[in-house]
């Protein structure tokens, strides 16, 4: 599974993107797993959102949908965390 996350928005509205490619890791069941749950709930647009707040595309295996703080599942939040420290 390939899952690429990219963020904008935020006060200083730096774009900021990570990917992880699961092929070859031990713990890719747990990234299917939270990358499916976070997909579930995230929209088939991009969503509003608050000033100042991030706004987050999520792709998985080439299907992308949008989320948005301070609108965020516990399993998105998870998901965009891991992505962003463990990247590339």
């Amino acid at each position: 599974m390939h899952i690429h996350i990219r963020r904008t928005g935020g006060f200083t509205a730096i774009e900021r993107r990570a990917e992880v490619d699961t092929a070859d890791r031990p713990d890719a069941t747990a990234w299917h797993a939270l990358a499916d749950h976070a997909m579930a709930a995230a929209h088939a647009a991009p969503p509003t959102g608050v000033p100042d707040g991030f706004q987050y595309a999520l792709t998985v295996d080439g299907k992308t949908a949008y989320c948005a703080d301070p609108d965020l599942t516990d399993e998105q939040r998870e998901l965009i965390t891991r992505l962003l420290k463990e990247g590339a």
